[in-house]
């Protein structure tokens, strides 16, 4: 996937210029229609506008995305 290329938000792709903890409703809705489409790419560190902002710390926050959803999001398979 070429990120400099994505152009707002299609139903391939979400954006986010943050990783949300106390409100992870709004990407969480992303990652559910994901899951129950063809799939699609959640990117974060990417403002709306296409703006590369990146993470303060990437691998803590993939952890913390890959928890959240294993909390909140059902069923896991």
């Amino acid at each position: 996937m070429d990120m400099e290329n994505l152009i707002g938000e299609t139903t391939e792709y979400d954006k986010k210029a943050a990783l949300e903890v106390k409100k992870p409703k709004s990407w969480c809705k992303s990652v559910s229609a994901f899951a129950n489409t063809l799939g699609g790419a959640l990117i974060f560190g990417m403002a709306d506008d296409g703006q590369i902002v990146g993470l303060t710390e990437p691998d803590s926050d993939a952890e913390k995305i890959s928890e959240i959803i294993k909390t909140r999001m059902e069923p896991i398979q």
